[in-house]
């Protein structure tokens, strides 16, 4: 009897799976129809340059090869199955069907800098550079009445249709006079109104233009408030400072294939690319849990690799995909050369994250725990096991501290 049970059991869970097997093969099947779908409407779009992203890429020594990997990477990237290459190649191809509006407000241009400063240009930025680019005052050729001219043509012309891109925070105190941009002398945020009314999609670029950022820092003489908060619009935020190239390509990839906007976190973050913590994804994670601390810089910790909380790093309460993209084309980023996190996609970093190089003691998880940050939507049980993680790191540093050095 016992062994016709476990039968009848081991059939029933069988079943079960093979229930959800269907259910989720359902639904990719479904969604592969919707984006292919998407990208024939983007096809009849008119191409607005005369030389195609293969052809570019081509130019550039990129094979084909290498694009359909690159492809297979953003496809893992915004967690779609395999099969779903062909069709994120396609859209990647198609991205200059779609019209760009870059704006500047106050800000080092530092965002665009991580998406075009490459020594070999990288396949994210060739896209970027494919793109319909109507207005970027760093880039375009335009100055002075000209380069106005350029973004009312380009507002009126794709009303409704272009994708807003906004670097840089939103000055407000003064009537906003202290951002005036052009000869008319518009100011930053009578710019960023008119330019968010008519856009088909807002994204913030950078910590600045999504949180305020460094010019949002106490005291903000100048009142620099976020895009959302200046224009009260939508706004997908894409922080870092900067943010990786491919967190910025990648969210417009979404847009190109998708045609609406990403699943977000509590603040406007796309979950595909700021879900998890730095902390949880570091390479350093496994000194981490051995309570092995560089206890300051230079010494035996920090030359084996250890874990850099001690010395302030910010990963356990910054939300970001750093690790895996990495910077400069993926070499490196700052917890892998030494230095730990500074939290700098998180909202007001600058001041609730403190002092660089020491740890938050008495303010562990001050931008998530209690619900305020990505964990707002998190069940009970999420966050008691958070909880849990910060007393062990409180643990951690207490077993470090009492562990005999290594000689």
């Amino acid at each position: 009897m016992e062994d016709r049970r476990d039968i009848m059991m081991s059939m029933f869970k069988a079943n079960g799976a093979n229930a959800e097997t269907n259910k989720d093969d359902k639904y990719y099947k479904q969604l592969k129809n919707d984006l292919d779908a998407r990208v024939k409407q983007l096809e009849k779009l008119p191409a607005m340059h005369d030389v195609s992203l293969k052809e570019t890429l081509k130019n550039e020594g990129i094979n084909r090869r290498d694009f359909m990997k690159w492809a297979t990477a953003a496809c893992a990237m915004l967690s779609l199955p395999a099969g779903f290459v062909p069709t994120v190649a396609k859209a990647a191809e198609l991205a200059d069907r779609l019209p760009i509006i870059w704006l500047h407000m106050a800000e080092c241009t530092g965002c665009s800098e991580s998406l075009l400063r490459s020594a070999n240009p990288s396949i994210d930025s060739l896209i970027f550079d494919h793109i319909s680019l109507e207005y970027h005052e760093t880039l375009m050729a335009a100055s002075g009445w000209q380069a106005e001219q350029n973004l009312e043509n380009a507002m009126h012309k794709y009303k409704g249709k272009y994708v807003l891109m906004v670097e840089g925070g939103i000055p407000m105190n003064n009537q906003g006079e202290f951002l005036t941009i052009g000869g008319h002398g518009k100011k930053g945020v009578e710019i960023a109104n008119a330019a968010a009314n008519d856009a088909a999609a807002i994204f913030a670029i950078g910590t600045c233009s999504s949180f305020g950022g460094v010019q949002a820092a106490a005291p903000n003489p100048t009142g620099a408030v976020s895009m959302s908060e200046a224009t009260g619009k939508n706004v997908i935020n894409v922080p870092g400072c900067p943010p990786s190239e491919k967190n910025i390509v990648g969210t417009l990839l979404h847009f190109l294939l998708y045609g609406t906007l990403p699943a977000l976190d509590a603040y406007n973050r796309p979950q595909w690319a700021y879900k998890r913590r730095v902390h949880d994804q570091c390479e350093r994670r496994g000194h981490f849990d051995a309570g092995e601390f560089v206890e300051q810089y230079g010494d035996h910790g920090a030359k084996e690799g250890y874990c850099l909380y001690k010395v302030g790093c910010k990963g356990p309460y910054t939300f970001n995909n750093c690790s895996k993209n990495k910077f400069n084309q993926g070499t490196s980023w700052p917890i892998q050369a030494g230095f730990g996190c500074m939290g700098c996609s998180e909202p007001d970093f600058w001041d609730t994250m403190g002092v660089v190089g020491e740890p938050l003691k008495d303010r562990l998880y001050h931008t998530t725990f209690g619900g305020l940050g990505a964990d707002a939507t998190a069940d009970k049980i999420g966050m008691g096991v958070l909880t849990l993680t910060a007393v062990g790191i409180a643990a951690h540093a207490t077993i470090a501290a009492i562990k005999p050095p290594k000689e």
